[in-house]
């Protein structure tokens, strides 16, 4: 079924809209979580969740792309969940972030909300400019939060080759950020 038709349902407050989703994104919602938890009982539960907040959020957004607005959703639950359960301990989710710490602050005040929106479109605009390949590594990595191993072997390169890649990433957008004063 198409996106459209599928948040029309949601719109229309019918229950066969979970169905639909589960049914056209539930494989990739339960990766996308299970990368991030390396649970399956978890990940099945921020997916149930996803669907969740998209029944309740759908009457105020109408995405015009069902995948990432779902996606979205799944990531924010599943690293939520997953530092709820890793308080005490380092690794996985918080080493990724503390990869992009020199590039993107952690500030919780209402000026760094209003950076993060002016950050957010750079970012994007950032993003337009690499190449397929280069954006594909750099969105595994810190979107999907996929380990080095992983991307390099399903996009069919080195392990070297993807660390050097996002490292000199990281370097363009510092400098980009530093050039725009949101650094």
């Amino acid at each position: 079924m198409e996106d459209y038709k599928i948040v029309d349902l949601y719109w229309e407050r019918k229950e066969k809209a979970i169905a639909e989703t589960e049914k056209k994104y539930g494989k990739m919602l339960h990766s996308l979580s299970y990368s991030l938890l390396s649970s399956h009982e978890d990940a099945e539960e921020c997916v149930n969740d996803t669907y969740l907040g998209a029944w309740n959020t759908m009457p105020d957004a109408r995405p015009m792309y069902l995948g990432p607005f779902l996606s979205k959703i799944t990531r924010r639950l599943s690293i939520d969940r997953w530092r709820r359960d890793h308080r005490e301990k380092r690794g996985g989710v918080d080493s990724i972030v503390e990869e992009l710490t020199e590039c993107i602050p952690d500030d919780n005040t209402p000026a760094a909300e209003y950076q993060r929106g002016l950050l957010r479109g750079e970012l994007n605009a950032f993003l337009g400019t690499l190449s397929e390949e280069k954006r594909a590594v750099f969105v595994r990595r810190y979107f999907y939060a996929q380990p080095v191993g992983i991307i390099a072997k399903e996009m069919g390169i080195g392990e070297a080759k993807v660390k050097v890649v996002l490292h000199r990433l990281r370097e363009q957008l510092k400098l980009r950020l530093e050039a725009c004063d949101l650094l």
